[in-house]
């Protein structure tokens, strides 16, 4: 097992817990290029290891990020360049699409991503944390969809994952006018799970919670993760078919034999990775 070495991120493993933080606090980790292919390429990795179960998704430095680096976006006119209108458009298109994926990786990813936000989350941060399993902050974050600001429609995930997670309403509100949510409110509309008085508080907590899950079936965790995604598009017809269809396949396993055996024991399961 050999952990990435990354420019943008740095990623530590301990107890089958990866915590991954964007690592440009001179920068406020604003996201340059390279931050969201590492993004991708650290994500497929937890994906794939066996013994990462959980990861959490942090900052390094005064903030959790602010957003899309403006240095990337001045540079993608030279980027996309071409003699032809059509070509350059098409150039466009693909990068932006490259983009989602590279935050569509957190939620492709069959293990939980917990993120942890202090600080400023803003513009393609909110994107960010959008694809994330749950989001936890401290009461003086501030979370902003700043691409109206700036003259853009936020485009790599907040106005198609955000509306399932506070409701149409407030995003119209919240796009239409970029204003700030502190993190007090952003728990009371449903943003993020829970909000802590300080961001030691915040990490000391959030570990706390990734902890809990690493220890839980990780075949069961991958399964839950697997039927509240597909829940998103999908009517509940359609998910019971599908939750039958996986225990049919995936229910009979060594974890179930364990957790029961643990029970009857009076002992913590130990699930194999």
């Amino acid at each position: 097992m050999t952990i990435p070495t990354c420019e943008t991120l740095k990623i530590e493993l301990l107890d089958a817990v990866a915590t991954v933080e964007m690592n440009r606090p001179e920068k406020a980790n604003a996201m340059n290029l390279r931050m969201w292919l590492e993004l991708r390429e650290a994500f497929k990795w937890i994906d794939e290891e066996p013994s990462v179960r959980v990861a959490v998704l942090r900052g390094a430095g005064p903030c959790f990020t602010a957003g899309i680096d403006l240095e990337l976006l001045a540079g993608v006119r030279q980027e996309i360049a071409d003699q032809c209108d059509g070509r350059m458009r098409e150039k466009l298109r693909r990068l932006i699409l490259d983009l989602q994926d590279s935050l569509t990786a957190l939620e492709r990813c069959r293990k939980p991503v917990l993120a942890a936000i202090h600080g400023h989350c803003l513009g393609g941060g909110v994107d960010l944390i959008c694809a994330c399993d749950m989001r936890y902050c401290c009461h003086d974050a501030s979370f902003s969809i700043k691409e109206i600001d700036v003259g853009m429609t936020a485009d790599v995930g907040t106005l198609q994952r955000l509306p399932k997670l506070i409701g149409e309403g407030m995003v119209r509100e919240l796009a239409y006018t970029g204003r700030p949510v502190a993190g007090t409110e952003a728990k009371e509309i449903g943003l993020v799970n829970h909000s802590y008085a300080s961001a030691g508080m915040l990490f000391h907590e959030v570990a706390k919670i990734a902890a809990i899950i690493a220890k839980k079936s990780p075949l069961s965790i991958r399964g839950i993760k697997e039927m509240v995604n597909y829940a998103h598009d999908h009517s509940v017809a359609d998910g019971l078919n599908y939750i039958a269809t996986w225990n049919a396949a995936m229910l009979m396993s060594e974890d179930l034999t364990e957790a029961m055996t643990a029970v009857r024991a009076k002992r913590e399961p130990k699930f194999r990775d």
